[in-house]
């Protein structure tokens, strides 16, 4: 096995794409094995690979680590993204969970009903503008920086992109009314190792379709 972190998930985003977003931001080249089938889920299990029986699952510095938090906290410790001190981190803590709240509504997207699609995009919208776009928007023009915390990228800025970007997505529009946002992503899309991750044919995953979402529902029996 090489000394790259290893990835097993899904083959789409999901809980996997922010690990991808930080890893790739980070600069580190990672390897991927998708799970196609709920019976490769299962021989997971049964081989003790993942400690609570769900994915994602990270190999990384001899761990096998589950949590999508608990994985993206040791990435951005280990790779100096995580602050420069105690308070640093705690600012941190609370915008990735504010942004983390907002991407799951975007995430839970496309297993919505057909009849409740509309809806719940016009919640996405409502939440996105009204509550968690002004607290970053407020947070970048009262310190004044290009990013959320002190004044180099961060945990936090990187899961505000992705999250950026995944609502623009459904609501093209969004940033309309939010100048400083509009310069934040400007200028984190132009981070060299974020630049890369956005081109064609790297680790980013594309929207998610009706073929990820079934396959979803068939893997995690949720059908």
């Amino acid at each position: 096995m090489s000394g790259k972190p290893r990835l097993v998930y899904i083959n789409g985003r999901g809980r996997m794409e922010p690990i991808r977003w930080l890893l790739a931001a980070a600069g580190v080249e990672f390897e991927e094995k998708f799970v196609e089938t709920k019976e490769q889920l299962e021989k997971l299990v049964k081989d003790g690979d993942l400690l609570f029986h769900q994915l994602p699952m990270v190999e990384i510095d001899g761990m096998k680590m589950v949590q999508t938090r608990a994985i993206l906290s040791y990435i951005a410790g280990k790779y100096n993204l995580y602050g420069k001190d105690l308070k640093e981190r705690a600012l941190i803590d609370m915008y990735v969970e504010g942004i983390t709240d907002l991407m799951q509504m975007v995430m839970m997207l496309p297993f919505s009903p057909a009849e409740a699609k509309a809806k719940n995009l016009a919640s996405i919208e409502e939440k996105a503008t009204k509550r968690y776009f002004p607290v970053f928007e407020k947070v970048l023009k009262q310190h004044g920086q290009d990013f959320l915390v002190g004044n180099r990228f961060s945990w936090a800025d990187v899961q505000l992109l992705e999250v950026i970007l995944a609502v623009e997505e459904k609501i093209p529009a969004v940033l309309s009314g939010f100048p400083q946002l509009q310069a934040f992503k400007t200028k984190m899309s132009n981070v060299p190792t974020i630049k890369k991750f956005l081109q064609p044919g790297s680790a980013r995953k594309p929207p998610p379709d009706d073929n990820y979402v079934a396959t979803v529902m068939s893997i995690f029996n949720l059908n």
